[in-house]
């Protein structure tokens, strides 16, 4: 297995040339290399369900998981998109030949990942490393792979089962120190057909993965009752009947042979039909849940084309209101190019008297204004005298005030701004 001693961080940064934040996603990478030194990263094509391709960067190797007191090494697999860390990441359990996947409401028959961390992924705040250990306590409780068992189907005297794994990172005794025991079938088969030990081979020489019979039980949450168990167990060998030799009673005959057959062979059958029927259930709660979401997306979409529909109709009618003012005002311009006289005073009209008064002294303090304007500017030409303009600028300047003011009490009885 490669350390993170081994790769550079030029060499990893090397990963991410084409990524949008490299920075980010090389900086979390090496913090999960150096707390989980048996994961390997790498770059390969990832195919997307649209068939597309993209050449990605991806974690593979091992995650320590300890379930029933014992520490297995479940095999995965995390890509990075190029988004990264803005999008979650994809993640998947590879079982080796010997392994299978026990589809749950976290791993599909695919192997493909679903947490709630997954789902609820906010970027630059979640990170691979709390993923990785929310995937440890995860399969901790429900392991995502099980050992497959073998049947002997030769009958011989039952024989207890000693098989012995050591954890990962425990260095074997020489001098006869012993391993904790790997689950033997005596705890989760029938007693009436012995299994030989599980082969000592595994991803990489790791320890074996749980058997199906020490998984958790079910159903889970979120499946239904009719959930079977991975493993059911197994039934008892039917009697055995036939000749038996007189001169020898342990001889095994062909009855015994073809019993011992018939038995094993409809256990297997059994744990096939209950994988199938239990990647079956997993398939039907997914489009069940897919079902939902199209429902919730037609009820979303049905709202949405009501609203426009509602826009659409208050839009006719402003196009309307607009169209008529519009033509209004073309008969207005029509009167005003036919050179018509127009009366000042009914140029403009007030709707109360109230609004009559204000527009009064409106014009009569903007005609005080110019006046005072008018006596600087004969001042300042010397047409009038210092003290003519001062006696006339302090009257209007009085009248001008009250103006103002007057002005300013009729807009508070009207109730208009300030």
């Amino acid at each position: 297995m490669v350390k993170m001693s081994s790769i550079t961080e030029e060499k990893l940064k090397q990963f991410f040339v084409k990524y949008q934040n490299p920075e980010a996603s090389w900086r979390e990478v090496r913090n999960v290399l150096k707390e989980y030194p048996n994961l390997l990263p790498a770059s390969d094509s990832f195919v997307f369900n649209d068939g597309s391709c993209q050449n990605l960067f991806n974690l593979q190797g091992t995650i320590p998981v300890k379930y029933k007191g014992n520490v297995y090494n479940i095999p995965i697999c995390i890509w990075l998109m190029d988004t990264h860390p803005n999008n979650a990441p994809m993640c998947y359990v590879k079982p080796t030949a010997d392994m299978t996947i026990q589809v749950s409401m976290y791993v599909d028959h695919n192997g493909k990942i679903y947490l709630p961390y997954l789902h609820d992924w906010v970027p630059h705040s979640s990170d691979l490393l709390s993923l990785i250990q929310i995937m440890c306590v995860t399969f901790g409780e429900k392991p995502p792979v099980y050992a497959k068992r073998r049947i002997d189907t030769q009958t011989s005297t039952p024989y207890p089962i000693q098989s012995f794994m050591p954890m990962p990172g425990a260095a074997s005794n020489a001098s006869g120190g012993s391993f904790p025991p790997y689950p033997t079938n005596s705890q989760y088969g029938s007693s009436s057909t012995p299994y030989p030990p599980y082969p000592t081979t595994g991803y990489g020489g790791y320890p074996r993965y749980p058997p199906a019979g020490g998984l958790p039980s079910f159903p889970p949450s979120g499946y239904p009752n009719s959930f079977p168990t991975p493993y059911p167990p197994a039934q008892p060998s039917p009697p055995m009947t036939g000749a038996i030799n007189s001169g020898n009673s342990d001889t095994i005959t062909e009855e015994h042979i073809r019993a011992s057959l018939l038995s094993a062979v409809g256990d297997q059958l059994r744990r096939r039909l209950c994988e199938q029927f239990s990647q079956l259930q997993a398939e039907l709660e997914t489009l069940r849940r897919t079902q939902q979401e199209l429902q919730n997306g037609s009820t979303k979409l049905k709202e949405l084309f009501s609203k426009l529909q509602k826009e659409k109709q208050e839009l006719e009618k402003n196009i309307t209101i607009l169209q008529d003012k519009e033509g209004e005002l073309e008969k207005e311009i029509e009167k005003l190019s036919d050179n018509q006289s127009i009366d000042v005073d009914e140029a403009v009209t007030t709707i109360a008297p109230l609004y009559k008064q204000m527009l009064n002294a409106f014009a009569e303090e903007a005609a005080t204004e110019d006046a005072i304007y008018y006596l600087g500017e004969g001042l300042r030409q010397g047409s009038i005298d210092l003290d003519v303009f001062l006696k006339h600028v302090r009257q209007l300047s009085r009248r001008q005030f009250m103006l103002r003011a007057l002005m300013l009490r009729c807009r508070q009885k009207a109730g208009l701004a300030g």
